[in-house]
């Protein structure tokens, strides 16, 4: 087929990929603008666009996607289908209905649950049991339109964000690659209009971890929101992140070193840190942290 594509993270390389190697015929690749990054804040392109060209692909990066002339220039390639995958624009209805075969959405989650922008976090921080890929036929409305396919993953006791992020994107190229191939034959299935949630984007502000909340919550959130933006608390007038940490029993002081091994006292039970990053400093096991950096029994985190 002659597609478009459209994406943006890291997320979406795979599926690019998937579609080059199932012979598909990119006709152009959008993505978001070139931002600023790194110390220096140069700018730099994303990872789709990067992979893109290094696979000889046409690249456009619109700021916005409702001015008539960009409707025109995506019409004129004369698509088959658009494939969009953590694109970051809102697609207004010119655009949706210009591939002949209109705009299909690989969706990380088992919708209707999890719509919107950081479904796989908001799936670990919810304790959901498993979660998933759908591939949806895109309407105007946010991850409302019906799904041509889709497929569960059970989330694992130590996934984090990170972990079930290249899982699910694997999934989802392979069954982007079987949606096409498969399209004349499947039957669009509606949403139901029971179980809607809604996957909002992660507010900066809630990283910050409460030690009053159950180990088993906090050890959720944690793995959530790993490795970015991170949970984090405050020691020594130094914010730390924690990457990685296990529910352990153990009472105290929501907040308080419970032994020299970095076991913290939470809400109920407590948290033993496994992975950590002070501010400024690169990613460190425990037993590297604590060498130089002790956090004794009675310590408070989080002041």
């Amino acid at each position: 087929m002659r597609l478009i594509f459209m994406g943006t993270p890291d997320f979406s390389v795979p599926v690019l990929d998937a579609l080059v190697e199932a012979g598909h015929e990119i006709a152009a690749v959008y993505t978001q603008p070139p931002r600023p990054a790194g110390r220096g804040k140069k700018e730099r392109p994303s990872p789709v666009h990067a992979r893109a060209e290094g696979l000889g692909l046409e690249v456009r990066h619109p700021k916005s996607l409702k001015g008539e002339a960009e409707q025109a220039a995506l019409a004129a390639l004369n698509a088959d289908a658009a494939v969009v995958v953590a694109y970051g624009l809102i697609l207004p209805q010119a655009v949706l209905d210009a591939p002949v075969r209109g705009c299909l959405n690989m969706h990380a989650s088992l919708l209707p649950r999890w719509r919107g922008a950081a479904p796989i976090q908001r799936a670990i921080m919810a304790g959901d049991a498993e979660t998933g890929v759908c591939i949806m036929q895109m309407e105007a409305g946010l991850d409302t339109g019906p799904v041509l396919l889709r497929e569960a993953k059970p989330i694992g006791p130590e996934d984090t964000a990170a972990t079930l992020h290249d899982r699910l994107s694997e999934m989802g190229a392979r069954l982007i690659v079987d949606a096409l191939a498969r399209l004349d034959d499947l039957t669009p299935e509606t949403q139901p209009e029971e179980g809607v949630t809604y996957a909002a984007k992660i507010d900066k502000a809630e990283a910050r971890i409460d030690w009053t909340r159950p180990a088993a919550e906090l050890d959720r959130h944690i793995r959530g929101l790993a490795p970015f933006p991170g949970a984090w608390t405050i020691h020594d007038s130094t914010r730390l992140k924690i990457h990685l940490c296990t529910p352990v029993a153990g009472q105290g002081a929501p907040g308080s070193a419970l032994d020299d091994a970095l076991t913290v006292a939470c809400g109920t039970g407590a948290l033993r840190l496994i992975r950590l990053q002070r501010e400024g400093r690169g990613v460190q096991d425990a037993t590297d942290f604590l060498r130089g950096h002790p956090v004794p029994a009675g310590d408070r985190l989080g002041e």
